[in-house]
């Protein structure tokens, strides 16, 4: 069994991880350099052609033949030149003939079209290896992720990843980002989808430029010490005629069931996890997307929707799984293969979650019964702090649950803290525009909100604009509102958000323990009168970090804390600072030093100046300042 007939093997058995080398349009060695080898699965197939503008569309020109019992046809062809378009001419049972882009192309034509480009990726001259090697030898857990999540097309008008490798790349370096998460970037026909509803799986789209550019804008990343992130999307597919629905005239990718297929929320087609060569398809993509283009990780869209054959659905919409239960366990199985085949083949990638129910143990390893995820979006975290935020602070003390029953779930997962493009669309309103209050409490209180999230156990991630305090949702059809930082209070959340990550980064306290409780501990939590929070930060070598938050606009002159040892504390960050926006009253002493305290659990006591809707940060590391 030669390298091609083992490859199709294991892509008909659901263990290959490279079969985008064998199936596609690839180049065929030698001195002639259109000539190119067409390989698609489509076993149900009575005929197949390859038609393209290199033969004038002619289904008569280009036959291909059965590759024996694998459902593949194959053909190759002496005069087919890159930049040429194509697709496969499909004769289905029925008689019909149906035309298909590739599923494996990795190019695809600029909508409103739909073919497939005839491309050759490029050998593409990478300066990131030494990047790589830090990757593989980082901790993730251990170490500080801050996620800037951007849409493409919308963060400013008329780039493409060229320009968005040096404009993108300096301004996210400049914030002192660690990671750029790009929303979709394989081929979609809709923009209005922002690319969740993906036609070319192995194609990134032509929007913003070529395969290259886009190696191109990951490898510039890379030189700047950003890791970069893609949403990824295997759960579902669109019904487009061109893409993979009903690919050779019955249901390829999809089940067969409609109560399996279906997806209602969204009008797609659910993927058939239990057919193997769907499985090397979608496992082989994530393969591709990481080692060919130096990805760092994919954060894998609508999970919940994968796991469970009941989301989104009415009774009579759905079956359930063989054992009477609504759990997908093809899709199980599925995201454990995933997970063991890309810890792998790409060492130090990131698989992440968008998971929004308590399905358990989704970032623990397969061989300890989890799903094999490194992270996952804490939804709830996000849903609780947000309805906490939009309530009139004087009704707050009323919900000061919402914020401490994080902490009950916070190191049963590992999460990722997310202020995504989700929350400002839809009328939800922008982060800011939920703020209640006068124009000066609104900002007061996003940069509350800021400063809360990055003490908060678990990782970071902002959507674009809300670094800015954009007050209109985020459209995907124009650049965000950058002549807002011709205002004052916008530029000063901006710096807010800079020297929030600029500590940070510097804080081994605020990332070190992120998982478990002996980097996290109480000092102030049931203090729900003046809508009070106060905690320790910790990593284990002696560093650690007071942070407390003020939720009313009431301030704190001598706010007491009280500790089980002495404290001596030194103000790292004060959102009260008149170049973030605030008062400039509310600032501390350096340093201010516990006193004893007769009686009472904790035998010291440390006086703190709180400001209105405002957050403190204190280093109170042993042997002085860390940061």
């Amino acid at each position: 069994m030669n390298a091609r007939e083992s490859e199709l093997y294991l892509f008909n058995e659901g263990t290959s991880a490279y079969a985008y080398r064998e199936l596609g349009c690839h180049r065929v060695e030698g001195e002639n350099p259109s000539r190119r080898r067409f390989s698609v699965w489509a076993p149900a197939a009575r005929a197949i052609s390859v038609v393209g503008t290199f033969n004038g569309w002619d289904i008569s020109r280009d036959p291909m033949e059965r590759v024996g019992t694998t459902g593949v046809w194959e053909t190759v062809l002496e005069n087919a030149p890159p930049g040429e378009l194509y697709k496969y001419a499909i004769l289905q049972e029925d008689g019909e003939i149906c035309f298909r882009a590739d599923p494996f192309a990795s190019r695809a034509e600029l909508r409103p079209g739909t073919a497939s480009e005839i491309y050759d990726l490029p050998d593409f001259r990478w300066t990131d290896a030494e990047y790589l090697k830090r990757r593989r030898e980082r901790n993730p857990f251990q170490s500080p992720m801050s996620i800037y999540e951007v849409h493409a097309g919308s963060w400013r008008e008329g780039l493409g990843f060229r320009a968005l490798a040096h404009e993108l790349v300096d301004y996210v370096a400049d914030m002192g980002y660690t990671h750029i998460e790009l929303m979709p970037v394989s081929e979609y026909p809709l923009d209005m989808s922002w690319g969740y509803q993906v036609t070319g799986f192995y194609a990134i789209t032509s929007r913003y430029g070529t395969p290259e550019d886009f190696m191109y804008f990951v490898d510039r990343c890379h030189s700047k010490g950003i890791g970069v992130l893609v949403d990824w999307v295997p759960a579902h597919f669109p019904r487009d005629m061109h893409g993979l629905r009903r690919f050779d005239g019955t249901a390829l990718y999809e089940h067969p069931d409609p109560r399996r297929s279906n997806q209602p929320q969204w009008g797609t087609l659910m993927f058939n996890y239990g057919r193997t060569e769907v499985v090397s398809f979608l496992i082989s993509n994530a393969i591709y997307l990481l080692n060919e283009y130096h990805l760092d990780g994919l954060r894998v869209d609508a999970v919940s929707c994968m796991l469970y054959h009941d989301y989104a659905k009415k009774p009579g919409e759905w079956i359930p799984n063989e054992y009477g239960g609504h759990e997908n366990l093809e899709a199980i199985a599925f995201l454990r293969k995933l997970s063991k085949t890309v810890g792998r083949e790409c060492p130090g990638a990131l698989l992440i979650a968008e998971e929004s129910t308590a399905f358990a143990l989704v970032t623990m390893p397969p061989e300890h019964g989890g799903l094999g995820f490194h992270f996952k979006w804490n939804m709830g975290w996000m849903n609780d702090t947000l309805a906490y935020m939009s309530l009139d602070p004087i009704h707050r003390k009323f919900h000061h649950d919402k914020l401490t029953f994080s902490l009950c779930y916070a190191f049963s997962e590992n999460y990722i803290l997310p202020f995504s493009h989700d929350e400002v669309v839809h009328g939800k309103r922008s982060l800011i525009g939920r703020m209640p209050g006068d124009y000066w409490k609104q900002f007061a209180q996003i940069r509350l909100l800021y400063a809360y999230l990055f003490a908060h156990p678990g990782k970071k991630l902002m959507f674009m604009g809300s670094e800015i305090a954009q007050y209109i949702e985020w459209r995907y059809y124009e650049q965000l509102e950058w002549f807002l930082l011709e205002y004052p209070m916008h530029r000063c959340v901006q710096d807010t958000v800079r020297e929030l990550n600029r500590i940070y980064a510097a804080s081994p306290a605020l990332y070190r323990l992120d998982c478990g409780w002996e980097g996290f501990e109480w000092v102030s939590v049931n203090d729900r009168d003046n809508s009070i929070l106060a905690f320790l930060r910790r990593d284990a070598q002696g560093g650690a970090m007071l942070c407390a938050f003020n939720f009313t606009p009431v301030p704190h002159g001598e706010y007491r804390l009280c500790f089980n040892e002495e404290v001596v504390a030194r103000e790292l960050f004060n959102s009260d600072e008149a170049r973030f926006g605030g008062t400039g009253e509310w600032l501390n002493p350096d340093p201010i030093a516990t006193s004893a305290l007769v009686g009472g659990e904790r035998p010291f006591a440390l006086s703190l100046r709180l400001p209105p809707l405002g957050a403190v940060y204190f280093d109170v590391s042993e042997g002085g300042t860390r940061v």
